[in-house]
């Protein structure tokens, strides 16, 4: 284990000042919020909100698969300076309750709308960003928001109805006999999928994608294999944007096909790429998505 430790680079700066270790800088962002429970199943969706609001609508953030909502960690303090920022642990992961079976998005989807309807009472408009599974999911929360949802923003997400680029084979953490090697295992995930350079993981990194991969219960993967977000599309003609990573591992060499599948749905979609930047580009290159995103929605 202290071989992957070693390994590491520092954490960001950004998420250094606000604590001494990856667990400790997750309670304080966590700590920062209210924290609110909406059903789901059998008991409870979990979501994270922070800030008072103001003149700019509600910004709700919907994680990547094996995740939960510290996929944002990087990005809830600076969004939430001028408006309130929600962000979910969708169905069955994070601290979320499973969803009833079969795991049917369109059925997670209603959870998550019902829970925003309970915590945003009132139909007001709302901005959305899907990050990978999570804008899978959000194109079927999108479309159930109807007149409320103001922009959705796509974050590289398939679902598409495209192929995702070959990578290296990951190992199974589930297989694995001890926690140093799991640990191997999670920061494997995060250099062959998650990062664009693997010199940039660090240990907030390898603690997130270990705290959230060992709590997930929902096969996500199955999900954004299918078309749904494709299939979500037409009716969200002009309000639809998106930000992809130059260098994201599971669009590699076909970003402009995925650019191009939404402009057929919303021949004006805004659509941002990042440089340098891998899947995982609301981490990876914090400061520029959050500038692209406050961009998008101002």
């Amino acid at each position: 284990m202290q071989d992957v430790l070693q390994s590491l680079a520092p954490i960001p700066p950004d998420m250094a000042a606000l604590g001494t270790t990856p667990a400790a800088i997750e309670a304080q962002v966590a700590g920062l919020a209210q924290r609110r429970e909406t059903p789901c199943g059998d008991g409870s969706l979990v979501w994270h909100v922070w800030g008072e609001g103001g003149q700019a609508p509600p910004l709700v953030l919907l994680h990547g698969g094996y995740g939960g909502w510290s996929h944002w960690i990087r990005n809830v303090l600076p969004l939430s300076r001028d408006r309130q920022v929600l962000a979910v642990d969708l169905p069955g992961l994070g601290e979320s309750a499973t969803p009833p079976e079969p795991e049917n998005p369109q059925a997670m989807a209603a959870i998550v709308v019902d829970g925003l309807h309970r915590l945003l009472p009132g139909g007001a408009a709302l901005d959305l960003v899907g990050f990978s599974f999570g804008g899978v999911l959000g194109g079927p929360v999108a479309v159930q928001l109807g007149a409320a949802l103001r922009r959705f923003v796509i974050v590289g997400s398939n679902g598409l109805g495209l192929p995702r680029a070959p990578m290296a084979p990951m190992g199974s953490w589930r297989r694995q006999p001890d926690r140093a090697a799991r640990l191997a295992v999670h920061r494997q995930t995060l250099e062959v999928l998650m990062f664009a350079d693997a010199a940039r993981i660090d240990p907030l990194a390898l603690h997130l994608q270990e705290h959230n991969a060992e709590a997930g219960r929902v096969r996500s993967p199955v999900i954004s294999r299918t078309d749904i977000l494709a299939r979500s599309l037409p009716p969200l003609r002009g309000r639809l944007a998106g930000i992809w990573g130059a260098q994201d591992n599971v669009g590699r060499g076909a970003i402009a096909a995925r650019r191009e599948v939404l402009r057929a749905a919303d021949p004006a979609l805004p659509f941002h790429v990042i440089p340098g930047a891998g899947h995982w580009v609301s981490y990876e290159a914090a400061e520029a998505f959050n500038a692209t995103l406050a961009g998008l929605l101002a």
